[in-house]
């Protein structure tokens, strides 16, 4: 009795996991439908839904062309910022000569159209001058400029500095006022803010002084040349600043990190400013062509992780964030058109893949039943949990995540039936060749379960190494396929651990298949009359009469079956044979 508690035991409580896992994401699931907006089904992809198309023309200067390395090269950033924006499934190629497509499923906001267009095309300039902009840059010539945040330490003089009187002298740094010739000064008198063109950003000259304004056009500048080029980022993220006591200030900023030749440009740089006094100690920022901040240098950074801050909200800053981290374009680009795109063949295509799934399943069924008699209940049932279980994830990862159900990854969802079933059928041969041994249901389930664990695992680590490797090495759809494919590959296992063998502990203490009832799928006879060769069971006809239980002859070993042999043939005068020959 002792013997048969404890395996009743751990199956209650693994089912009681079970029963858990289940819980907590129909609870999300549902809270994110009450709170969230979220659907009852997952989002899906661009050949399923239909989506947005968009075609974006590269910007270049007079006399140059696009190369393909550059388009190649756009085109691989543009996919990392896409799917930052949580946006799956996004198709995105070339266009000969010049034009990059990107298909998004649904319709995109402005932000994921932001953060995919911009070129993020990032450099820090020494300020040489900064001053009130003209009135046609504000609109109203009365009104005093307002400084952002990130330059509100921005001293505005009320009169433009004095530039170098002899224009021909060799600048010394890029801090040097010589930079100012009469013909720069007198662009920047005329320059109108409005006129900024940021698709032009990455075509001026880093090593000559660039005139440009705030981002809200209420500061205008002349900078020196690039002292410190976007390229020299390694990494960049958003968050919340802190005050020096650890004060949340709830304002928004992009925290970068430079790589080493940027490390040492950035300390350099701020230790030359530090020492100079207003506009001069200023260092700019400079994104798509406008400043979007230009703090005082008030001590030399040498750590190489310096901060922006600005009009930022926590979108804005997590857009620029991700744009710095995967890397400026290499080109500027304009959208060129938009448009609506249909799934009318995906949603044929879909139909015809849920009706092969359909079939399918519906054979694994019958071929369960036929196979296994009443214990593919158990496959059934296991099928169920496997499929909710995927089904909740699916639809949570879809909705927070922003991933989009596909072909291919229905495809892969389709595939694992298959897999989820193998599971089964390992177990359940495993159970049946115990019972051949002469073992008790209740003995069989638990020997069975031991040997079956290792050849499941082995499965299954196989097929989550091939998942992981195609999800990593694949773009596209394909993707999709190899996610979905890992995600019921690890339900398999939950499933199989946490269901199918709790329930067979708790059946094997049932009086239908403990007594291997010919339809239970477990009778002894039936599977020494199918699999011969192994252990017999049988009962004598005077049993049969007298209502006795099967009892299991024990297989004999191949020492005891040549003793046999041996003693046979003594008594019958004869010499054993020995592989089928006498010696």
């Amino acid at each position: 009795m002792a013997t048969t508690s404890t395996p009743v035991r751990k199956a209650w409580r693994a089912l009681t996991w079970l029963f858990v896992i289940i819980a907590v994401l129909g609870g999300i699931q549902g809270a994110g439908m009450i709170f969230g907006g979220w659907g009852i089904a997952p989002k899906l992809a661009l050949d399923l839904e239909g989506g947005t198309q968009l075609i974006l023309q590269a910007q270049v200067a007079d006399g140059q062309q696009v190369t393909t390395e550059q388009l190649n090269q756009a085109v691989a950033i543009i996919r990392q910022r896409v799917d930052a924006s949580g946006v799956a499934e996004a198709e995105i190629s070339t266009q000969a000569p010049d034009r990059i497509t990107i298909a998004i499923p649904g319709e995109p906001d402005q932000a994921t159209l932001d953060r995919i267009s911009a070129s993020a095309k990032l450099d820090f300039r020494p300020v040489l001058v900064a001053g009130a902009p003209s009135a046609s840059s504000v609109g109203d010539p009365t009104a005093s400029p307002s400084p952002t945040p990130g330059a509100s330490e921005t001293p505005i003089p009320s009169e433009t500095p004095t530039p170098a009187s002899t224009p021909s002298v060799t600048p010394t740094d890029a801090s040097d006022l010589n930079w100012i010739t009469p013909e720069l000064q007198q662009q920047y008198d005329d320059f109108d803010c409005a006129s900024i063109d940021p698709t032009q950003a990455n075509i001026a000259d880093p090593d000559a002084p660039y005139i440009t304004c705030e981002a809200d056009n209420s500061v205008k500048y002349i900078l020196g040349p690039v002292e410190v080029p976007g390229s020299d980022i390694s990494d960049a993220s958003s968050g919340q600043v802190y005050s020096a006591q650890g004060v949340n200030t709830g304002e928004w900023a992009v925290n970068i990190v430079f790589n080493g030749d940027g490390t040492a440009a950035f300390a350099d740089v701020t230790k030359r400013l530090v020492a100079m006094s207003p506009p001069q100690n200023q260092f700019a920022i400079v994104l798509d062509g406008k400043v979007i901040s230009a703090p005082r240098t008030q001590a030399a950074i040498t750590d190489g992780r310096p901060q922006i801050t600005g009009n930022f909200t926590q979108e804005s800053a997590k857009t620029l964030a991700d744009q710095l981290k995967y890397g400026a374009l290499p080109l500027g680009f304009e959208l060129q058109s938009r448009d609506t795109i249909s799934a009318t063949l995906g949603q044929s295509q879909l139909l015809s893949g849920l009706i092969a799934g359909a079939i399918g399943l519906v054979l694994v069924v019958i071929y369960s039943f036929f196979q296994y008699r009443a214990l593919a209940s158990v496959t059934i049932l296991s099928l169920v949990a496997a499929a909710l279980l995927t089904f909740l994830t699916i639809d949570i990862m879809s909705w927070y995540y922003g991933y989009r159900l596909s072909l291919a990854g229905i495809a892969g969802l389709i595939v694992a039936i298959g897999f989820t079933v193998d599971s089964f059928i390992v177990y359940f041969e495993r159970i049946r060749d115990e019972l051949r041994d002469g073992r008790g249901l209740v003995g069989a389930v638990e020997a069975g379960w031991k040997r079956a664990l290792r050849t499941i695992f082995a499965a299954k680590g196989v097929n989550l190494l091939s998942a992981v490797v195609l999800y990593v090495l694949a773009v596209g759809s394909v993707r999709g396929f190899a996610l979905t494919l890992g995600i019921t590959v690890v339900i398999d296992v939950l499933v199989v651990v946490l269901f199918t063998h709790p329930m067979l502990q708790l059946l094997a203490t049932t009086r239908f298949f403990s007594s291997g009832h010919p339809l239970s799928g477990l009778d002894p006879d039936a599977l020494g009359a199918v699999y011969r060769g192994r252990a017999e069971f049988r009962l004598s006809p005077e049993a049969r009469r007298s209502g006795a239980k099967r009892e299991a002859q024990r297989r004999q070993t191949i020492a005891e079956r040549k003793a046999a042999e041996l003693e046979a043939s003594s008594g019958s005068g004869r010499r054993p044979e020995r592989d089928g020959k006498e010696s």
